[in-house]
């Protein structure tokens, strides 16, 4: 997740990203693409702000970017030790060596960077940064369908509503066998959807086929729409309509979105809710805090602790959409602001936890484009959960632990439509811990579970 800070301020207005995987996580999701949003929340360096802390004399060389690299590092690092590296050497040989081509000077960067032994620091090419900063945007220059390889055939799962792949005619099951007259056979889900990817108003040609039927041509127009971040669904279990929610990454409009599901599911008159983050591997941070808020009306959500020990808390607001009861799925995948959100819900009694322990990742990154549209993510902070805990490389321990086999996992996360249905155990664990809980609060007549209160609260 993506959210800016004063913090620092010789540098210029960056993003805080938290996902342990985010580089790779559009094709995870397997979305054709993200356009970057023209809003100032994700608003990055330019070129001449970026360029002011080089030197003149390296403008017109590769050590330009590798040195606008290395000032930001020594800058914002959340160890200043640097793990136990001499990072004041480091610069030294960077910019004593002699570079053939920009991707000699990036190879020697990311060299640079794994002295830190730190995963999350982590140097991107142009193509890396521009797919990193789209995803986060939250929304998508294509066709609307995400793809995946099933049977040694590439085949649409899901098709965004009021998308061009919608009003061509396209089909969830849909084997999509050309695209733009290049066989899929040998592609991955990822390659296929690279090449869905496009500027609007473009046009990509698809051979689909349909039940086992002939290939027929279909020519799409591609359209920037938002991505879907957020599923949701009214459910009976036990005679009790309940919400589910499904979260799939924090992105700019998951909010948004998650704000829409949760009043339009209270207007169906749901009792409870299921918010479903397995697999969520994280994202914006202020998407995170800002879904928080809507679940908690007061309590503390995340604290952050930078390298020289000071530290920032973010709290709910008095904002709560909801006083309904909670509980939240979770997996090893979920991770980051996935677990900044749950374990918010949980220290704050808000929600029964339920699943397995999550990925564990505590750090926060900032997202900083450089001179030549490459980018660097940094780890600037260590969190922690409401009541002091580090979750690094432990996770989230759930209230309620349902574990899958290999088999069931695969045969669940291998169609996403057996999410929050019956054939999803931890799912239907999660509906009994509800029902349990809408009963014991219906028999209560104690104070609604909206989050702990501070001593200095009023």
């Amino acid at each position: 997740m993506l959210v800016f800070s004063s913090r620092l301020p010789s540098f210029p207005p960056r993003a805080f990203l938290l996902a342990p995987l985010a580089a790779v996580a559009l094709g995870m999701m397997g979305l054709e693409s993200v356009q970057a949003s023209t809003s100032d929340a994700l608003r990055l360096p330019t070129s001449d702000q970026a360029t002011a802390t080089v030197g003149s004399t390296l403008q017109d060389s590769p050590k330009a970017v590798l040195d606008q690299a290395w000032q930001i590092v020594n800058q914002e690092y959340v160890d200043d030790h640097f793990n136990h590296t001499d990072w004041q050497a480091t610069r030294q040989r960077l910019l004593s060596q002699e570079y053939s081509s920009p991707e000699a000077a990036y190879n020697a960067l990311r060299a640079a960077l794994r002295q830190l032994n730190d995963p999350y620091t982590r140097f991107l090419s142009p193509s890396e940064y521009s797919d990193l900063t789209d995803q986060t945007a939250g929304e998508i220059s294509g066709i609307g369908v995400q793809v995946q390889r099933n049977d040694n055939r590439v085949v649409i799962t899901a098709i965004t509503p009021d998308s061009p792949a919608e009003q061509a005619g396209l089909v969830v099951g849909d084997h999509i066998v050309m695209v733009d007259g290049q066989s899929t056979t040998h592609l991955t889900a990822e390659g296929v959807a690279q090449r869905l990817r496009g500027d609007e108003n473009s046009q990509v040609t698809l051979s689909v086929a349909r039940n086992g039927g002939s290939p027929r041509s279909v020519i799409v127009t591609r359209a920037r729409m938002e991505t879907p971040a957020v599923d949701y669904a009214r459910r009976t279990v036990g005679g009790r309509a309940i919400g589910y929610i499904r979260l799939t990454e924090f992105n700019a409009h998951a909010a948004e979105q998650m704000e829409r599901a949760i009043l339009a599911l209270t207007e169906e008159g749901v009792e409870g809710f299921v918010l479903d983050l397995r697999g969520n591997p994280g994202g914006l941070l202020l998407s995170s805090i800002d879904i928080g808020r809507m679940w908690l009306q007061h309590g503390p959500i995340v604290r952050t602790v930078y390298r020289d020990g000071t530290s920032e808390s973010l709290s709910a607001n008095r904002t709560a959409l909801t006083q309904l009861p909670l509980t939240v799925l979770v997996d090893r995948r979920s991770a980051s602001s996935s677990e900044i959100l749950t374990g918010a819900l949980q220290d704050n009694n808000r929600a029964t936890v339920v699943g397995t322990p999550t990925f564990g990742k505590a750090l926060v990154q900032t997202l900083h484009g450089l001179a030549d549209g490459s980018g660097l993510t940094v780890t600037v902070a260590h969190y922690f959960t409401p009541n002091g805990t580090d979750i690094s490389r432990k996770g989230i321990t759930p209230d309620v632990t349902v574990e899958l086999n290999d088999r069931q996992r695969n045969e669940l996360f291998s169609n996403p439509n057996r999410l929050g249905t019956d054939a999803d155990l931890q799912y239907l664990r999660a509906t009994e811990v509800l029902e349990q809980t809408i009963i014991a609060r219906q028999n209560s007549e104690g104070p609604r579970q909206l989050g702990q209160v501070q001593p200095t609260e009023p």
